[in-house]
């Protein structure tokens, strides 16, 4: 029996939640201490591709989630401050902690947590 393609598409998006999530709290918690030291300071180029790499997977596992529209890439032809990086990640880490208080609760029958993913879209 084959799985559908929504089956499919959810256990993939669980997959790429499972390996993005604490590599965004890594990253988020590194800019948060930079922005501490230095709140005006900028990202150079390659901190920001490696967080877009990151915010672009993350964007496709909530991607039919209505948090989606407000979450946007960190601009790359101007290089941002850390505290602008700081508020970007936090509502990104805002949609993952959705997703998975959505998603990932206790199964009724079992009382065992599980990801639901015949729920996501």
């Amino acid at each position: 029996m084959a799985k559908s393609k929504n089956k499919v598409n959810a256990e993939k998006k669980v997959e790429l939640y499972e390996t993005t999530a604490p590599l965004l709290e890594a990253i988020y918690g590194e800019i948060q201490t930079l922005s501490k030291k230095k709140p005006d300071g900028t990202l150079n180029q390659n901190k920001v591709k490696l967080i877009n790499r990151l915010l672009t997977d993350i964007k496709t596992v909530i991607s039919s989630e209505k948090a989606d529209k407000y979450l946007d890439l960190i601009n790359d032809e101007e290089l941002p401050q850390y505290s602008d990086v700081v508020l970007i990640l936090s509502q990104y880490s805002a949609a993952m902690r959705s997703f998975y208080n959505k998603y990932y609760t206790r199964e009724s029958i079992h009382q065992d947590f599980r990801w639901f993913t015949e729920d996501i879209e």
